[in-house]
């Protein structure tokens, strides 16, 4: 091994071997190169490769740490104890947890295991899956795992409503079930490792004398469950060596604590920072475009990351007037790109949600361009709120199932009772028979029945429009979601996205027939990247592109309320949304570009603020620059607040308060040269 290989702030990192370090690696910087460097350093100082620990996220990050560890260290290094947190928790828990009233032979259920508890569970208890579905009861009981709070625990600190006390009574009841199964569910791998440590502290203290040295990477990505058990485990050692990057942390949603490693000093006030601050991946236009971004952000350690390569091209940012158009772009650019030699797995397409990737995949199904799915792509037809639309064209076309009848009859609600449709095929004249002493009923079987027949003599598009406003389906998502304290937007703007689909075909049988074929189009392309390994351009959100890179980077629908999403309201929401921004700009190593729209749906959208922090950059932002504003003309900043810009303007007598954001949102502003 040859710390010469490093530069001066990674040789430093692996240098530094006793006592608590915090290596701040930015995008691209080598931080993995640095880590795996310094374990080995430890090695060749005579350290017992079982006192080393390194812990990653991902059971591929450690194989690949664990294989370049061997590399640089040779003989011995297989001891060092290289695991994910999970896999870590679980080797201990098979030494020890027959403590806990647990045998060493104790299941660990998976999330389908997980789905059938809480399945039986809210059967047992007499709940509604609609009212209180699985999935959402699972995450909010992983997401109070992770903060290490208990059913009561959890509920003391929860609204205390009729729906937190059902949750409550499945949390309380699933945590039964795991114990009377000799079962744990994978966040209790880390839980019940710290009930370990805290009711039996001789098993802790032989830890800590083993473990002398403890790596952990991605530190900004680590929970409060995680975040205990490292400080637990370094305890007595205080060797601790955290590689992270503020600015790249953005699982907030999944409970990932950005203040772990933004308060690092306050648990070791001794520890030693090493900032790794130059950018090997990408080139330099895009490493000063991503800067431009991120630094708005004020949670964060102050660092400036220069580029190691030259600048080659300057981001392209676009704006096309509808999807069609960007998406015929996007298409055009990467034919172009491939017919230069780039290789089709070195493009990727970036997406702030899953869903937006529908008429990109139409078009490149269209173009035989091969795709690799980073992440699951939902198929906006197998939704229920598409299955929804369907079942009102079904019986439109002539469809008397009792499944079509029973999903739409009371969406939106006629009041029209199951028992009434007790036969597998419903003949819609004895449903009014039965309806026959109740004439309100009647009227509303007839206006369904009305509305029903004038679907049969529209278009698809028209189809839906005519469910979504003239029958009051979307009135009925909107409550239905605020009822289930779902985000009715989402669910909207998933319909928006369906009646787009439908906009260009005339007749039902040609819809249906383009939705079979895409659904297999996506089936074999599931199925292909499963037996082999395809040549085809990434499609992944910016969520899942995190630890990827690519030649050429494309980010689209680059719009507010879409990339800061919808949901995003506080600060803090703000704030991760521009790192996951900045994750996204930072996978492009040579080309970037990010395009937004004009309008979607029909409705005008205005321009992502962070594109905006691209082009006007904030440090140009001060008192005394001469500026253009679209609406007031030339002037002058006279002062600039945290949100906020004074400017007086020359054929403006008072001088102008104008938000920041909202100026580089929509353009308005624009620094002379």
């Amino acid at each position: 091994m040859n710390l010469n290989d490093l530069n001066r702030e990674q040789r430093l990192a692996a240098e530094t071997l006793e006592g608590p370090l915090l290596v701040l690696a930015g995008a691209g910087s080598g931080k993995t190169r640095a880590l795996t460097y310094r374990v080995a350093n430890l090695l060749e100082h005579g350290v017992p490769p079982w006192a080393i620990m390194a812990i990653t996220f991902t059971n591929k990050a450690a194989k690949e740490m664990r294989e370049r560890i061997e590399k640089l260290a040779g003989a011995g290094a297989e001891d060092i104890w290289v695991s994910t947190f999970h896999s870590g928790c679980a080797k201990i828990l098979r030494r020890d947890i027959e403590k806990l009233g647990y045998t060493r032979s104790f299941t660990i259920y998976d999330d389908d295991d997980q789905m059938s508890a809480l399945k039986e569970i809210l059967k047992k208890l007499n709940i509604d899956d609609k009212f209180l579905p699985p999935r959402e009861i699972k995450g909010k009981i992983s997401d109070a795992k992770n903060k290490l709070l208990g059913p009561q625990d959890w509920f003391s600190q929860s609204e205390r409503d009729y729906r937190s006390q059902l949750v409550y009574d499945v949390y309380q009841a699933y945590e039964e079930k795991l114990k009377s199964s000799n079962a744990l569910d994978f966040d209790d791998l880390i839980v019940k490792t710290l009930e370990l440590f805290a009711q039996h502290p001789p098993v802790l203290e032989a830890y800590q004398r083993k473990i002398r040295y403890i790596h952990v990477d991605e530190y900004q990505d680590t929970n409060y469950a995680q975040y205990m058990l490292v400080r637990l485990l370094a305890a007595q050692s205080r060797n601790l060596c955290v590689v992270g990057d503020d600015d790249q942390s953005i699982y907030g949603w999944r409970g990932a604590d950005i203040r772990n490693i933004l308060d690092f000093e306050k648990d070791f006030p001794e520890v030693k920072k090493v900032f790794l601050f130059v950018n090997y991946r990408s080139q330099a236009a895009i490493v000063r475009g991503a800067g431009c971004v991120i630094k708005n952000n004020r949670q964060r350690f102050d660092k400036q990351i220069r580029a190691a390569r030259p600048e080659e091209e300057p981001i392209d940012i676009r704006v096309f007037q509808s999807p069609a158009d960007e998406n015929a772009a996007v298409i055009r650019e990467i034919r172009d790109y491939h017919g230069q030699g780039i290789p089709y797995h070195e493009m990727a397409v970036l997406f702030r949600t899953n869903t937006q990737a529908r008429m990109l995949l139409e078009k490149m199904m269209e173009y035989n361009i091969p795709f690799k799915m980073q992440d699951a792509m939902p198929n906006i037809y197998q939704h229920w709120v598409t299955q929804d639309m369907m079942a009102y064209i079904q019986i439109a076309l002539g469809s008397t199932a009792r499944s079509h009848y029973l999903r739409i009859i009371n969406r939106p609600n006629r009041y029209v009772s199951r028992q009434m449709l007790d036969e597998r095929q419903v003949a819609f004249d004895v449903l009014m028979e039965r309806y026959e002493d109740k004439p309100w009923m009647q009227e509303r079987l007839s206006k369904f029945a009305y509305d029903v027949h004038m679907l049969t003599q529209m278009q698809p598009f028209a189809a839906i429009n005519y469910i979504r406003h003239g029958i009051g389906y979307d009135e009925f998502l909107e409550k239905y979601a605020e009822e289930r304290k779902l985000d009715g937007q989402d669910l909207l703007e998933l319909l928006d996205e369906l009646q787009d689909s439908a906009r260009n075909y005339t007749t039902y049988e040609e819809w249906f027939g383009h939705i079979e074929e895409y659904t297999e189009q996506l089936r074999k392309q599931a199925r292909k990247q499963r037996e082999e390994k395809t040549d085809g351009v990434a499609l992944a959100t910016m969520h899942h592109s995190k630890g990827l890179e690519y030649q050429v980077v494309f980010i689209v629908d680059a719009n507010e309320t879409v990339t800061p999403h919808h949901k995003a309201l506080l600060d803090a929401d703000i704030e991760e949304e521009r790192r996951m921004f900045y994750v996204a700009m930072t996978r492009a190593k040579s080309r970037l570009h990010i395009f937004f729209l004009k309008e979607r749906y029909g409705r005008p959208m205005v321009m992502s603020r962070f594109v905006g922090e691209i082009l006007v950059d904030r440090d140009a932002v001060k008192p005394g620059t001469h500026v253009i504003h679209q609406t007031y003309g030339a002037g002058v900043i006279k002062e600039v607040t945290d949100k906020a810009i004074i400017i007086k303007f020359d054929k403006v007598r008072q001088e102008k308060k104008l938000d920041i954001q909202f100026c580089l949102a929509n353009q308005l502003l624009k620094i002379q040269s």
